[in-house]
């Protein structure tokens, strides 16, 4: 019997897909029992009707892989995740054990190397400036301002696409183009996960790279309002430039984050003032943020969530 035969079988002992069984705690709709103690889960993992017997195989065990990965450790929270008989979770779990998607360790099981390399094989299929563009191109639609995509490299932020407004503005910035963190909204996102002494230096960085620039912004920010700045920033998950880079430009950006929940790139909204009031800045702050979210969820990072009970 090859690895997933096993799991076929499970259908044959439990047509029913084991949802008849009844667990600890008290009883629920149409006389099934719910367990306090049971993984959140997708619905659509678990909620699907006898008939899709082979696709619920599959869903079955991609359910447990859900479970491990939200905290479950035994058979018991697997097939009261799973709302399956010991038998059939035991088969579930050795399958996939074979298979290397689990691994046994002491106490339990936890999620495998085979999850791993598969992992990485989808990072190096999934190029962030692809991923992103959707998203960027999104975001010009509903604010017409030019909108950036970066990366940190050093001390500075590298721009890696960009999508000029239609407002016939143009800026200094373009695709390959490098500024300094702390000068920039964009570059500020990076630095949100860092400590303060970390700001400063960056700060200090940022004003000796511009000195030697022929341009010169024309607001200066001290430390301490800098530091407070940042503060706020790193609080909310949000930065803002305020003509620190480029006379008479504004920014608001937001950081994008991978599967370990590291800071990776960021993006930003940029006009002229005439377009980007204090007040104009503030209503941005969430439509960035929901894009910037939204890439990150592509690159593997996942938002805490409430709890949330799964369908029997």
């Amino acid at each position: 019997m090859n690895k997933f035969q096993s799991i076929e079988s499970d259908m044959r002992d439990d047509p029913s897909g084991g949802t008849h069984e009844k667990t600890n705690g008290e009883s629920g709709k149409n006389g099934h029992r719910h367990d306090p103690d049971s993984i959140e889960l997708p619905s659509a993992l678990v909620d699907i009707t006898p008939q899709q017997a082979g696709t619920q195989t599959l869903l079955r065990g991609l359910a447990i892989l859900e479970a491990a990965a939200n905290g479950a450790r035994d058979l018991r929270s697997f097939g009261a995740a799973l709302g399956t008989t010991r038998s059939t979770t035991h088969r579930l779990v050795s399958s996939l054990v074979q298979a290397r998607y689990l691994r046994q360790v002491q106490g339990g099981y936890l999620l495998g190397p085979k999850l791993i390399e598969l992992g990485t094989i989808a990072l190096e299929q999934m190029p962030l400036t692809a991923v992103a563009r959707p998203h960027l191109q999104a975001l010009a639609d509903h604010t017409h301002d030019t909108i950036h995509l970066g990366v940190r490299d050093g001390d500075d932020v590298l721009y890696i696409d960009k999508i000029p407004s239609t407002r016939g503005l143009e800026m200094r910035s373009r695709v390959g183009h490098r500024m300094p963190l702390a000068s920039t909204g964009i570059g500020k996102a990076m630095m949100l996960d860092l400590e303060a002494g970390s700001w400063k230096k960056l700060l200090d960085a940022s004003h000796k790279a511009l000195e030697k620039k022929s341009f010169k912004p024309e607001i200066r920010t001290d430390s301490e309002t800098f530091l407070q700045r940042m503060t706020r920033y790193s609080q909310s998950g949000f930065t803002f430039d305020l003509e620190e880079n480029e006379a008479s430009i504004r920014c608001v950006a937001a950081p994008m984050r991978d599967a370990s929940g590291a800071v990776v790139a960021a993006l930003s909204v940029a006009s002229t003032i005439p377009y980007m009031s204090h007040e104009r800045m503030e209503e941005l702050i969430p439509i960035v943020q929901r894009e910037a979210r939204a890439i990150s969820e592509e690159l593997g990072w996942r938002a805490p969530q409430a709890a949330r009970r799964i369908k029997r």
